[in-house]
């Protein structure tokens, strides 16, 4: 690893982004030449104290997960993304399972759907990307570890909040099915990736309802095209769910929206102002 020349090519590609290229406002008082480091440090969910230490030179090894934040908020090319990995001491992995990393163009998508709560998804249910209102919607995913970002170990392992399965959704044991079936077509898909392999045995080890619906041995599912979660701030929320599929990464972005002029979609308008707050819970 060089740390020298990794903390002066990260520092270089921060210079050259501009807030408008990342949708982030310039503000008045900016002084630094293109993002900050605490926005850098935000678009690739990692902390501010450990990016700054990367520009620094005083950071250990990032991982290979660390690394492709990095190149997807500093919007890098295939040649740069290749060179952080190489200045980083972690050349890029062949990959045997589910990519994990979203074009720059769908999370654009997604910021640009403001009435919209939306998310990317991984081949096995792994919440990859979101946006603002998505997570006021479900929850702060980058408050999570990226193990417990993955929406069929959610929905069979818990937690159940409230004794409510996956955010109180009403097709929970319909999206148990389906993500079930789903998941045995990524493990056919993709034979050597041990996380596949792992989360499976995980289930299987775990879960009678999971073991029961693996062994049934379905691969299709019927999609559900209209939900409601039961928010524990704003109630119920009914939304249509519509789902569209990246085939080049394995990954589908799905998005939820509220019939126009009904409750659920003042209820949307008001989870977008409170964000991820706590409005129940008294401090």
């Amino acid at each position: 690893m060089d740390r020298r020349e990794l903390a002066n090519f990260l520092r270089s590609r921060r210079e050259e982004i501009t807030p408008a290229e990342v949708g982030l406002p310039a503000g008045p008082r900016r002084r630094t030449p293109g993002l900050r480091r605490e926005e850098v440090a935000q678009l690739a969910f990692v902390s501010t104290e450990y990016y700054t230490r990367l520009e620094q030179a005083r950071a250990p090894h990032p991982s290979h997960e660390v690394l492709a934040g990095l190149a997807r908020a500093l919007r890098l090319s295939d040649a740069e993304r290749n060179h952080l990995h190489h200045l980083a001491g972690a050349p890029p992995l062949p990959s045997a399972g589910p990519s994990r990393e979203v074009r720059q163009s769908i999370l654009d998508l997604l910021h640009r759907l403001p009435q919209a709560a939306a998310t990317v998804t991984s081949a096995t249910f792994e919440v990859l990307a979101w946006n603002h209102l998505a997570a006021a919607l479900m929850e702060d995913f980058s408050a999570l570890p990226r193990r417990d970002r993955n929406l069929v170990r959610r929905v069979f392992l818990g937690p159940h909040t409230q004794g409510q399965r996956l955010y109180g959704v009403s097709d929970a044991d319909a999206f148990a099915r389906h993500s079930t079936q789903r998941l045995r077509a990524a493990a056919a898909r993709y034979p050597n990736d041990p996380e596949v392999a792992e989360l499976v045995a995980e289930l299987l080890d775990t879960s009678e309802e999971f073991t029961r619906l693996w062994e049934s041995h379905d691969v299709s599912a019927e999609p559900t095209l209209c939900k409601t979660f039961q928010h524990p701030v704003v109630g119920p929320v009914t939304v249509n769910c519509d789902v569209l599929d990246i085939t080049d990464r394995d990954q589908q972005v799905v998005i939820y929206t509220a019939v126009p002029g009904s409750p659920s979609e003042e209820a949307l308008r008001l989870l977008s102002v409170i964000g991820t707050q706590r409005m129940d819970v008294t401090h």
